[in-house]
């Protein structure tokens, strides 16, 4: 399976030359999460294809921390690519999207909807690009970082008498 640009490039031309709408969408997707295909789903019903970008694991350190990310880039890619809304996936090393959605000049970007009461970084590139902005609504107490918070407040578990011994 391929993650690289130029072949999401060549979807692109594909799509526009048959006249069907591009939706872009991009994130981490850490611990993947039912969170996620909630908003792959509601994502894809908006086009006629769902291109997504997957943080590369440089930029996913930088923006969510040490430790960060627990899944390398390649297979959190593998993952996205594995679900049923998801037509093709980016693994992109920027901050931001920005050189996506210029790349790519979808119809629409989507974004879930944690950027209604915070700057959204693509939202000037999406505008000049001319894609529609559609914030999809997020499903409440599901995220990586509530997962990972869930896993390390476990109490630690007792070694298994195969350790033990």
């Amino acid at each position: 399976m391929n993650y690289e640009l130029e072949q999401a490039l060549k979807l692109r031309a594909q799509l526009r030359a048959g006249g069907r709408r591009l939706v872009l969408g991009n994130g981490h997707f850490d611990l993947l999460h039912s969170g996620h295909l909630d908003y792959l789903e509601q994502a894809r019903r908006l086009g006629d294809a769902l291109i997504v970008g997957v943080n590369g694991d440089a930029s996913s350190a930088r923006l969510k921390g040490p430790g960060r990310p627990l899944v390398p880039a390649l297979e959190r890619a593998r993952l996205v690519a594995a679900l049923k809304p998801v037509t093709a996936v980016v693994i992109f090393e920027e901050d931001v999207a920005d050189g996506l959605i210029r790349a790519l000049r979808p119809e629409i970007y989507a974004k879930g909807a944690d950027y209604a009461h915070k700057p959204l970084p693509e939202r000037a590139t999406a505008e000049a690009c001319g894609a529609q902005l559609v914030l999809i609504p997020l499903r409440p107490q599901r995220s990586s970082s509530g997962l990972i918070e869930g896993i390390q407040a476990l109490p630690a578990a007792a070694p298994s008498s195969e350790e033990a011994g």
